[in-house]
């Protein structure tokens, strides 16, 4: 095959394009490097682009692999021709090299073995091939034996028939018909195993939808309602239809027809039919994931890019019931300045001194904003807030952030080594605070998974999700840039080129030697070679450093010809309103790019760079809606317009927070009514400030049904 390409093919891309990116790769080169550093190479392709680029390299490459050793097998055993030889190197997928490879794949012991061993492989072809006037009880009995277990007529007949079924299952031209007309007119179908017990899946208790049209979630709840023993799922496949291709295709005609018939039917319905059908389990499974883990890594890119709020301090609250609610203060660089505990809620419910003590956390530490978790006794702490915001004179707001993972973190190494003294509580109760100053820097310690985002994400594989979500979370840190002097040690072994032990080694470093004044610091780094460097050194700033391009994300490979930008057309870098001009004194870009020896688009990278140096790319993103008051389930009516934030996307719609304790689902089909939707990622995503209309309430069940078609 010609990986190259096939992956321009796949991708809608050029051919040269897959060439350069598949050469990068196999350089070394990381993805956001390729991205941001290398786009001439392959003509500015963009993340997604490039990481499905990878993905399928890795795919088509073990595909490559897997056909040498099926060639190599099928030789060695001097069964190789040149048509068999052609149609396994013209394969595209792994499925049809298996199927092609089962006729010589070196079996365990089957019916079939084990009639063959019996010596009734001459039967069962004088019966596939009816070459023969005689009756089959007359044939049959020749082949009894004693010695070799063949008692009777019967045990000949039925030891022909199974050697029959397995060449009938084992060829590859059958099972492709059979699984491309069970994909296309099948049914996947469910059924309660106790229709009287009450679950989340009475949906799925008499379902029925066409294989080739069920949605990604729906195979992913089945999956999971027949793992947790509520459903019973099965395929139902033209079955008549599948009879007569093969009967025709294996040309019955004679006398011996009903041995024959009998035989094919075993084949379908014992060997063929089941394993088409975990075949085709597996493959919607794997679509369905791929759907999902797509959908979790847009959510997990949009809650990770949500713009910090900065230069606040912040009063992060952990709410609990008897254990007491957390609460830390933290000040604008994410310090922890103060812990304590209060009891607002039951059993203790101790509200006055609640409110006392906040208020004089507030007035020490000038706090305008508390962060709230969004967990267990959160309602009854923002009832508490906002009653209390109301007999404070200064401006406080407060906002309800998704805490998912803080218990996770709090609970971890990671935690343990940034805040020894603190217990549980308190270093989540500091991470709530964080995350909202710098959501970025303070989620990328949790597992990813557990972030709160994604769909059935326990169900899926999670070697694949995890490389998935962790490609996700480099492409974002590399696209906003680290601060060199600030960024934890988890924040760092995301940048590109920059292993765990590299990023606890520039911590170690910064911490006995003082802050990185240049890029070129970096390289005294224990196991911080010049490949490494390459990879990273773009992405970490320095801010107040020796070299003001260090503060960019302007490569140390291109420093040269920014200077010269700037020396050609008499500019200081430090004077940023100079700088802002000097696209519009450059004529002739393509004239610049060649005498500095540079491509056109790198030029363009480093004026945008030289224009708005260290540009925060999270400032585009809308700032999350801060609150004073509260609105209660009970307040809401039908017709009412609200504003509120979109929290998680899934498949068949978006769950938004406007300002009530539960959040309310717009269904896909109340996304737009200007257009027809695909999938709502095609309309919103996690962090889009929305104004959404309250279509209806059902407060014992909890469930707010909510309009975008206002």
């Amino acid at each position: 095959m010609d990986i190259a390409e096939q992956i321009a093919q796949e991708l809608s891309i050029n051919r040269w394009q897959a060439e350069s990116v598949i050469k990068l790769i196999d350089e070394g080169n990381t993805i956001p490097f390729i991205a941001r550093y290398r786009k001439e190479a392959h003509g500015s392709l963009d993340d997604e682009k490039l990481r499905n680029l990878s993905v399928r390299l890795v795919y088509l490459r073990n595909l490559e692999e897997k056909k040498i050793q099926v060639l190599s097998s099928i030789e060695e055993q001097g069964k190789l021709t040149d048509k068999l030889k052609t149609q396994i190197l013209e394969a595209k997928t792994q499925v049809v090299v298996e199927d092609l490879y089962r006729p010589y794949r070196p079996k365990r012991r089957t019916r079939a073995t084990i009639a063959k061993e019996k010596g009734l492989e001459g039967l069962a072809n004088i019966i596939l091939t009816q070459k023969t006037t005689e009756s089959i009880e007359k044939l049959a009995e020749a082949y009894v034996s004693e010695e070799k277990e063949v008692y009777n007529i019967y045990d000949a007949i039925t030891g022909a028939k199974d050697i029959i079924a397995e060449v009938v299952s084992d060829n590859a031209e059958y099972r492709i018909y059979i699984r491309k007309i069970t994909i296309a007119e099948g049914k996947i179908i469910s059924v309660a195993k106790d229709s009287d017990v009450q679950s989340v899946y009475e949906m799925y208790y008499n379902f029925s939808e066409q294989i080739n049209k069920i949605a990604g979630h729906r195979v992913l709840a089945l999956n999971r309602g027949e793992k947790e023993k509520f459903l019973t799922v099965k395929l139902e496949a033209p079955e008549e239809r599948i009879l007569t291709f093969l009967e025709k295709k294996t040309a019955i005609s004679g006398g011996l027809t009903s041995i024959l018939k009998e035989a094919i039917e075993d084949s379908y319905k014992r060997l063929i039919a089941p394993a088409i059908e975990r075949e085709i389990r597996n493959e919607l499974t794997e679509k369905a994931e791929d759907g999902a883990i797509k959908v979790f890594g847009k959510n997990l890119e949009q809650l990770l890019m949500q713009p910090p709020i900065t230069g606040r301090n912040v009063l992060g609250w952990d709410p609990a019931f008897r254990t007491g609610c957390k609460l830390a203060v933290v000040d604008s660089t994410g310090k922890v300045l103060d812990t304590t505990v209060v009891y607002p809620t039951a059993p203790q419910n101790k509200v006055e001194e609640t409110k006392k003590i906040v208020k004089a956390l507030i007035d020490k530490y000038n706090i305008s904003i508390i962060s709230v978790g969004n967990g267990t006794a959160s309602r009854e702490s923002e009832q508490i807030i906002a009653e209390m915001l109301k007999e404070i004179k200064k401006p406080v707001q407060y906002i309800i952030v998704n805490e998912a993972g803080a218990s996770v973190y709090s609970a971890s190494k990671l935690a343990t080594e940034e805040f020894p003294e603190f217990d549980v509580g308190q270093r989540s109760a500091a991470s709530i605070a964080r995350r909202l100053q710098d959501p970025l820097a303070e989620l990328v310690k949790i597992d990813p998974k557990s972030i709160g985002v994604g769909q059935y994400q326990h169900d899926m594989n999670q070697k694949k999700l995890s490389e998935a979500l962790t490609g996700v979370v480099e492409d974002c840190v590399n696209k906003t840039g680290v601060d060199l002097n600030t960024a934890s040690a988890p924040l760092l072994e995301y940048i590109s080129g920059i292993s765990k032990t590299v990023a606890k080694n520039i911590v170690s470093y910064r911490e006995e030697n003082g802050k990185f004044t240049n890029r070129n610091q970096l390289l005294k780094v224990a196991k911080l070679g010049p490949k490494a460097y390459e990879q990273g050194a773009g992405f970490m700033r320095i801010q107040d450093g020796d070299n003001p391009l260090d503060a960019t994300s302007v490569h140390p490979e291109s420093y040269d010809a920014a200077r010269k930008i700037l020396t050609k057309f008499g500019i200081s870098f430090e004077n940023r309103k100079e700088c802002g001009k000097l696209a519009k004194k450059i004529p002739d870009r393509k004239a610049l790019a060649k005498e500095l020896g540079i491509g056109e688009i790198t030029l363009e990278d480093i004026l945008k760079e030289l224009e708005k140096p260290a540009r925060d790319p999270r400032s585009e993103m809308p700032l999350p809606i801060l609150r004073t008051d509260i609105l209660e389930m009970k307040d809401l009516k039908e017709g009412m317009i609200l504003k509120g934030t979109v929290r998680n996307v899934i498949d068949f719609g978006a769950f938004v927070d406007i300002g009530v304790h539960q959040d309310g689902l717009v269904h896909i089909s109340q996304l737009s009514n200007s257009r027809f939707v695909k999938h709502p990622l095609d309309v919103v995503s996690v962090g889009d400030i929305i104004d959404v209309k309250v279509l209806s309430v059902d407060v014992k069940k909890q469930r707010i049904q909510l309009t975008m078609k206002l």
